[in-house]
């Protein structure tokens, strides 16, 4: 499974393909939904001069995205192959996600996209 493919089945589940959602009673941004200190830690990783409000451009919240995740899912941190329960779970709960319970009903609302997608593209 690509990066794309869950990048598309976390937008359906975050924002609904909203590119100027604002969720979390204000505090979650763009179609990703990223709290300002997701775009910070981001930021900080890439060097980059990301502000939340970024969050709000498509492009920049996927390299956003992308940025967190090569910081936070990685192998080496992990101790294993990551897989996208992995991602989709630090997406949710930070960079400690993939381990926490309170991200496993996220995982499952992102998995049942990921499985419809599959059955009706047959990726």
């Amino acid at each position: 499974m690509t990066y794309l493919t869950i990048i598309l089945a976390l937008i359906a589940v975050e924002s609904t393909d909203n590119d100027n959602a604002i969720g979390d009673d204000g505090l979650a941004y763009g179609c990703l939904q990223m709290h300002a200190a997701y775009v910070q830690d981001a930021a900080e990783y890439a060097g980059e001069q990301w502000v939340h409000g970024d969050a709000f451009d498509r492009q920049t919240s996927i390299d956003i995205f992308l940025a967190y995740m090569a910081r936070y899912a990685t192998e080496a941190r992990l101790g294993r192959v990551v897989t996208a329960e992995d991602i989709v779970r630090i997406h949710n709960g930070g960079p400690n996600g993939w381990k926490k319970e309170s991200t496993k009903p996220h995982w499952n609302k992102v998995k049942s996209v990921l499985v419809n997608t599959q059955t009706q593209y047959k990726l």
